[in-house]
């Protein structure tokens, strides 16, 4: 059923900006649990919820339809997770999702794309066809991953699929867990991919990944990505074709219950990661910005915290990158997208104590 009501209200207060942080922070809405979001030309969102709903929301954020109710697995870290429109939306009104699915061997992520339907009154996603799962279905809750990017060209769609905490899968050829993936727009497999001729999954692009939230190409055509480390060593990765970022043989954290893993090395025969933290900041949504409100900012990447709460910025230089700032935003940051008029906005992911705003940030008054 499509639903059109009245956006939860966000919260009251007036714009703010704290003392030597350089935007002003102006509440737009409030959500149940949201992971994602993205812009339509008419400046209006798609916002998917952790239960299953898409919305489709005013550019005011003052009014909401549930657009579509997709059939997700929602334990855990599970839920609906990337929209993404397609290249060519202004034509096909296609959008690409994700989400977490049960289904034989455990769960897994599921790439998904429909046609939105926006006249008056009618506003659904239709069509709806899964195009691409996730090998193999596992059990157990988290690390899904399912971010979604596309070539600067059009052609292709890169994947995340998160190693889903099982280790060992991000270093499995045969598997697509732990890996970037590069797909052609309809889910298979890209000709050309570098690890196939090796025996790979046809689909892969770089392994040995964790859990991957956030991937971004930069106007230069670099493909950037995020992932969440284990007991440290969050990650900023320039993704190479066919190269091994090394988990779970290498990283510049630890396991959860002390045993360690062997930090990074010049020779050792992984990629390393250009910035990393510990402690971590477990990176949430991935963006790198291209306006003009924030002109010193241009060509950085921006990363949601989640335990951290914060708004990370990474200053970006060619394939070189180093960190910027950190803003403590007092609330789990699940995703950074950019405005279209150039403005920088943030969910919250509704999780302990935060609550799924939809937060605005403009250059400081």
């Amino acid at each position: 059923m499509v639903v059109a009501t009245a956006c939860s209200a966000a919260p009251q207060s007036p714009p703010k900006s704290s003392a030597g942080v350089p935007f002003t922070a102006t509440p737009i809405a409030d959500f149940d649990s949201p992971w994602a979001m993205t812009f339509l030309p008419d400046r209006r969102m798609l916002v998917t919820e952790k239960d299953g709903r898409l919305l489709l929301v005013s550019a005011d954020g003052k009014s909401r339809t549930t657009v579509a109710t997709l059939p997700v697995d929602s334990a855990g870290q599970g839920g609906l997770m990337d929209v993404v429109l397609a290249p060519d939306f202004g034509t096909t009104k296609r959008v690409y999702l994700s989400w977490s699915s049960a289904g034989e061997g455990g769960k897994g992520v599921v790439l998904a794309r429909g046609v939105l339907d926006t006249a008056a009154g009618a506003e659904r996603l239709r069509q709806i066809e899964v195009l691409f799962r996730a090998t193999p279905f596992v059990e157990g809750n988290g690390h899904y991953s399912g971010r979604i990017a596309f070539s600067p060209d059009s052609r292709y769609l890169f994947f995340t699929n998160g190693e889903r905490q099982k280790f060992d899968p991000a270093q499995d050829p045969k598997a697509t867990l732990g890996k970037v993936l590069r797909l052609t727009l309809d889910g298979k497999p890209a000709p050309g991919n570098p690890l196939a001729a090796r025996g790979f999954h046809p689909a892969v692009w770089s392994y040995g990944h964790r859990n991957l939230l956030g991937i971004a190409f930069d106007a230069s055509g670099n493909l950037w990505e995020q992932e969440m480390g284990p007991k440290g060593g969050d990650e900023v990765n320039l993704i190479q074709p066919g190269r091994n970022y090394g988990y779970p043989k290498v990283s510049n954290g630890d396991h959860y219950d002390g045993r360690p893993i062997p930090d990074h090395a010049p020779g050792d025969g992984f990629e390393a990661p250009k910035v990393s933290w510990n402690p971590v900041i477990s990176p949430g949504g991935l963006m790198i910005y291209s306006g003009n409100l924030f002109p010193q900012w241009k060509g950085d990447a921006f990363i949601g915290g989640l335990s951290s709460k914060a708004l990370v910025r990474v200053d970006l230089n060619g394939t070189q990158a180093t960190k910027g700032d950190q803003w403590d935003m007092g609330a789990r940051i699940r995703e950074v997208e950019q405005g279209p008029e150039g403005a920088i906005y943030v969910l919250e992911d509704g999780a302990q104590g935060s609550q799924g705003r939809l937060i605005k940030l403009t250059p400081a008054r």
